[in-house]
């Protein structure tokens, strides 16, 4: 009889286990990231990353005893900002209106209508242009969209300072021709005037990048040629708004370009590029020093820990680090709607967002940011956070060159840059260098040794005179 009842009871208590299972409501957030395009390294940084916030997000649940789940819905974009929008649709027609992405400023100002429209909650990791390239005008207008990175005013602060710092008076510059390469552009123009350093060219080149880059690469060298008859070397940099295209760039580039006897300045589309290294000798020799928000918090070396025991690599890229922020602020964001207003309301999560953005960053939930503390201005964007610069060793790797320092506007060099060397430069084969010729033989000169010869004969012609 007992055992009869233990095993009504067991049943019971699994059917009860399994309904609690079964009620757990999901939480389906899109993410539209790069995983086959020129920000792959990144993209696919993000999708592993997102992995372990998953876990940790759907663990904190578990113990919490909150009926939630999150999953993530990961669409591969290219960057492509007509793709980006055909995602987001797709994405939207199976009932997801929470996303993570896009990653390019591009991509977010081609769907900035259709999200606005349907509200649509995005956090982009990686997306840094000003506002207003994204054609938004009021922030009202933008009350959807949200950005866990610095934007391009903070970061062409970053570079104005790093390239007067390091004395450089003129540069060519080269960026993609979308939103994010132009508005880079048009953001570090006025900075560079105000510096004194001197633009002589700039070089636009199409989103897609092209497969050939050779027309806008012998642009590029006819500007620096004429640069380097006013300055030195190490006066002359060339400054690349470029995503992993800067390796193909590179790799373009013929071994004795003048384009390689200056210093190359990146950004955050390139820095700690894996395709970069695949060229590592001559950006070695350029540096391609790039700057990258770089913001780590309490949560960090633990996430490092977790990275790193799944395979992922040593640790995660910053724009990673910003997704796996995002994705938590996006679930308790969402847990505090449904709970305060009993269902799903989009305007009351753009409005809760900042708010638990704050609450999250101080650790009010039990758990802190990786990249701490993150502050929102009325833009929605993040407002403040340092800049790490990268360059590209001789030992094919990416390592740390320095930091701006947001609060004092100055770079803390652990590896300040230099020029390159000269390409070392051999006599063609017909140009041997001249031999020194063998002495010529010495001219005989009439001397002491003619005139006693001379007088010898004489004085014999004389003798026989006598006889």
């Amino acid at each position: 009889m007992i055992r009869g009842r233990l095993c009504i009871l067991v049943a019971v208590l699994t059917l009860l286990s399994a309904t609690i299972v079964v009620s757990a409501e999901e939480i389906k957030i899109g993410v539209l990231v790069d995983l086959s395009g020129p920000l792959t390294t990144y993209g696919n940084d993000i999708k592993n990353t997102l992995e372990i916030a998953k876990d940790d997000i759907n663990e904190y649940f578990k113990s919490k005893n909150m009926p939630y789940t999150v999953e993530f819905y990961v669409e591969d974009t290219k960057v492509d900002p007509n793709i980006a929008l055909q995602k987001v649709q797709d994405l939207y027609a199976k009932g997801i209106n929470l996303v993570i992405g896009p990653m390019g400023s591009g991509e977010v100002s081609n769907i900035k209508s259709f999200v606005t429209s349907n509200k649509i909650i995005i956090i982009s990791p990686s997306s840094t242009a000003l506002p207003s390239l994204l054609g938004v005008t009021k922030p009202e207008e933008k009350k959807y969209i949200f950005r866990f990175v610095g934007t391009d005013d903070l970061q062409t602060d970053a570079i104005t300072a790093e390239l007067k710092d390091l004395g450089i008076k003129a540069v060519v510059i080269t960026y993609i021709g979308n939103a994010w390469g132009k508005g880079l552009y048009e953001t570090i123009k006025p900075k560079l005037a105000k510096a004194g350093i001197e633009i002589k060219s700039y070089v636009e080149y199409p989103d897609p990048p092209p497969a050939d880059f050779s027309p806008y690469i012998a642009e590029m060298e006819s500007a620096v040629n004429d640069l380097l008859k006013t300055y030195k070397p190490s006066e002359v940099a060339v400054v690349a708004f470029s995503y992993e295209e800067a390796a193909t760039i590179l790799a373009q580039t013929k071994s004795d370009s003048p384009l390689l006897n200056v210093i190359w300045i990146g950004s955050d589309g390139c820095a700690l590029s894996g395709k970069a290294l695949e060229v590592c000798d001559k950006a070695s020799k350029v540096g391609l020093y790039s700057t990258l928000f770089e913001s780590k918090g309490k949560a960090y070396d633990e996430l490092k820990a977790k990275y790193k025991e799944r395979g992922y690599g040593e640790e995660p890229y910053q724009y990673a680090m910003n997704a796996y922020d995002a994705a938590w602020v996006i679930a308790l964001s969402y847990v505090k709607v449904i709970e305060e207003k009993g269902s799903y309301d989009a305007d009351a999560m753009a409005e809760t967002i900042p708010q638990v953005t704050i609450d999250y960053s101080e650790g009010k939930y039990g758990v802190y940011p990786v990249t701490g503390e993150i502050k929102l201005n009325e833009w929605n964007d993040r407002a403040s956070g340092d800049y790490a610069i990268y360059y590209v060793t001789k030992d094919c790797d990416w390592n740390k060159a320095g930091l701006w320092v947001f609060a004092e506007n100055k770079i803390q060099w652990t590896h300040k840059p230099e020029a390159p060397a000269p390409a070392a430069t051999t006599p063609p084969a017909e140009e041997k260098p001249a031999e020194t010729p063998a002495p010529a033989e010495e001219k005989k000169t009439p001397g002491f040794e003619f005139v006693l010869a001379v007088a010898g004969i004489l004085a014999a012609a004389y003798l026989l005179r006598r006889k």
